[in-house]
């Protein structure tokens, strides 16, 4: 009798449908099977409504397979994640300026391995970061609980809160939505830019049954020109087996997307998007590969970052947010100048460590001295004026070295390179100000 109601309740929740249909099907099993189908049916049903919804608004045909399929082996997961939520739900709207939202160790509860080759990803990346910052939040010096300074808020509500002992954005409330604090808001972007964030997506291995215990990552990065909203969005979100991304017209038709892309990201973990955008092409990144490049899209003027509007999305954290003008060819700019600026290079808070997504721009100085056998530089580090002097010195000291090493291991001769560190003494911009610290913060490869 058992099996009977184990081949009535499986097949029940495959088709999903009615209860109508599912007791016509039953008709002449045991009472007791018979009720108990009934009452998954019911069951299945809700869940379908639910997930009907969620499709509508992602435009992810296989949701609901998806969503089936990963019931039963998400079940053993539900109260990990459940007791992890937790901790930030019951600070969601406190006005605590005092919270903290701590999953600095996510990725190692969660035994989720990192996608592999990450460093060759990004070995391989086009992606060139702009050479004028006109925008960058490391959210430094913002008090937990309140709004971050350099935003403004369109919808719902956002905060400074705490994740691995670093400042993040958290989206507190369903269809939050922020914007960058511009002086002219509506207005910002050049015809060639780039923007980068980190963002965090996490695991949404759990049970359908129960709707308040799902809990994952949405994001839409959505462009818009100066006089109305969504001349195209980028969608990126996890949602039960996968993390898909999707690229929209405002009319909902999809130009790219709907692409799962589990290899690329790492769950319960940060994760580094990048767009790029040329006069009329744009390209979208996740952790160095490319995942869109549309050769034809409209000049957007300003962009927003917003949360979807579900409670269930909650696990929606920003940080490291740069904005710039487009590249200028390295070598123009260093027969012009006899030295070239470089903003790609990037490092970890307080560390000699290249991120990862430092590799493009180093790839393409790998490529100018390749094309260039004569070429000599001096590679020179800089820091603003942010924290002690002789820490930045030494600081700026090691991360030339670090590049240099860099450069060396990818086959430039070492008598071709020299590291110098200048510190904090040398800027270029009013270190006061939020975007002449940005400016500041720099690499230069003087020539020799």
């Amino acid at each position: 009798m058992k099996r009977v109601v184990i081949i009535a309740l499986m097949l029940a929740a495959i088709s999903g449908t009615t209860a109508v249909n599912a007791q016509s099907w039953l008709r002449g099993l045991g009472r007791a099977a018979e009720n108990a189908a009934k009452r998954t049916v019911e069951r299945n049903v809700e869940r379908a409504t639910e997930r009907a919804i969620d499709r509508v608004f992602s435009e992810t045909e296989d949701a609901v397979e998806d969503a089936v399929r990963g019931e039963s082996s998400n079940k053993g997961k539900k109260n990990k994640n459940k007791n992890k939520n937790n901790d930030i739900n019951d600070n969601n709207g406190s006005n605590n300026a005092d919270a903290v939202y701590d999953n600095g160790d996510a990725t190692a509860q969660s035994g989720q391995q990192k996608p592999q080759s990450v460093e060759m990803a990004y070995a391989k990346s086009d992606f060139v970061p702009g050479d004028e910052i006109i925008f960058e939040d490391l959210l430094v010096g913002e008090k937990l609980g309140e709004f971050p300074m350099m935003w403004d808020l369109l919808n719902g509500n956002a905060e400074i809160a705490n994740v691995g002992g670093e400042n993040v954005i958290y989206f507190a409330e369903g269809d939050t939505q922020i914007v960058p604090l511009m002086e002219n808001p509506k207005n910002y972007l050049p015809d060639v830019f780039t923007i980068e964030l980190d963002v965090y997506i996490s695991d949404s291995h759990t049970r359908y049954d129960q709707i308040d215990d799902r809990t994952y990552s949405r994001y839409w990065f959505r462009f818009n020109d100066s006089k109305s909203y969504d001349v195209w969005e980028f969608d990126l979100y996890d949602f039960g087996e996968s993390v898909n991304y999707s690229l929209r017209k405002p009319d909902g038709s999809r130009v790219d997307g709907g692409q799962k892309t589990n290899h690329l990201v790492t769950l319960n973990s940060w994760n580094h998007i990048a767009f790029s955008f040329n006069k009329r092409a744009f390209k979208a990144y996740i952790n160095g590969t490319r995942v869109a490049n549309v050769p034809n899209v409209v000049q957007p003027n300003w962009f927003l970052i917003q949360r979807h509007n579900y409670d269930h999305h909650t696990r929606c954290y920003i940080k490291n947010i740069r904005i710039a003008k487009g590249a200028v060819p390295l070598y123009d700019r260093m027969m012009t100048d006899g030295k070239f600026i470089t903003y790609g290079i990037t490092f970890d808070v307080g560390k000699a460590t290249i991120k990862p997504e430092s590799m493009g721009e180093i790839n393409r100085i790998v490529q100018l001295m390749n094309e260039n056998p004569d070429l000599k530089f001096s590679v020179e580090g800089h820091t603003d004026s942010t924290g002690n002097a002789a820490s930045n010195q030494t600081l700026s000291e090691q991360r030339s070295q670090a590049i240099v090493a860099k450069l060396v291991e990818l086959g430039i001769a070492k008598d071709r390179l020299t590291a110098v560190g200048k510190g904090q003494n040398s800027p270029i911009a009013d270190n006061s100000t939020d975007e002449g610290r940005a400016k500041n913060r720099r690499v230069e490869f003087v020539k020799m």
